[in-house]
């Protein structure tokens, strides 16, 4: 005689959630042992309620839990068996992963490691540690520059967005937002439709007029000047 295979149940509590196989040649108490570490419940203070689809209810329990097996119980796949606690002393209490003390490293002691990724910038001159990151930098802001007067990229320009070109709008703004991450000239522009991200501001500095989500701040590279008209009812005629 073959053994009863595994039944999936749903298993919850208070505080958690997860599916688990049940095998029906489980003892109460081998049940219980087993759900200890799932739902954080001592096993002796267990509350067993299988939750059968047809909403009917049913209490495991017994007198021997030593000898009884679950599968004396109408066990239906994904039903679900909530697990409660009938000593209000031994419920699991979770605070919230905000209120859970965190270690912090202090950043001498950070600094003073030598397997660290800030190590290692250091070792390799990566990034601000790069004798040559002033220089380069400022080489990148003038070819930006340089690239922004060669595109005629300039305030009440048309353009297109890149990649896709399927975007299209006026440009607002041609210059500095420290606001933005980055160093180096950004180009706001004024789009056709709200397919954007802001209203032409920048964590609350207003930098050009536009209505809710027709502002966006691109890099130069991004932007193609021309004499692109404006989206109307006749580009959208396909989708209608």
């Amino acid at each position: 005689m073959s053994a009863a295979r595994d039944i999936p149940l749903r298993v919850t509590s208070a505080s958690s959630s997860s599916e688990r196989r049940i095998t029906p040649s489980w003892t109460l108490s081998q049940l219980k042992a087993k759900l200890e570490p799932i739902t954080g419940i001592s096993s002796t203070s267990q509350k067993l309620t299988l939750h059968l689809p047809d909403q009917t209810n049913v209490i495991l329990e017994a007198l021997d839990e030593e000898s009884v097996q679950v599968g004396s119980w109408p066990l239906v796949s994904y039903a679900e068996l909530h697990v409660s606690s009938v000593d209000a002393s031994s419920n699991p209490s979770f605070s919230p992963p905000s209120e859970v003390p965190k270690y912090v490293m202090p950043i001498d002691t950070y600094s003073s490691l030598s397997d660290t990724v800030l190590a290692y910038k250091k070792s390799h001159q990566i990034g601000r540690f790069d004798p040559h990151a002033t220089e380069n930098q400022d080489l990148k802001i003038r070819d930006m520059w340089k690239e922004i007067e060669e595109q005629n990229i300039k305030s009440a320009a048309r353009c297109i967005l890149n990649p896709g070109n399927t975007r299209r709008g006026t440009i607002a703004y041609v210059g500095l937002v420290p606001e933005l991450p980055g160093a180096g000239p950004w180009i706001g522009v004024k789009l056709d439709e709200p397919t954007g991200k802001n209203e032409g501001t920048i964590r609350g500095k207003r930098y050009f007029e536009a209505s809710a989500n027709q502002g966006v701040f691109v890099r130069a590279d991004r932007v193609e000047v021309g004499d692109w008209g404006e989206l109307g009812l006749e580009d959208n005629l396909e989708e209608i």
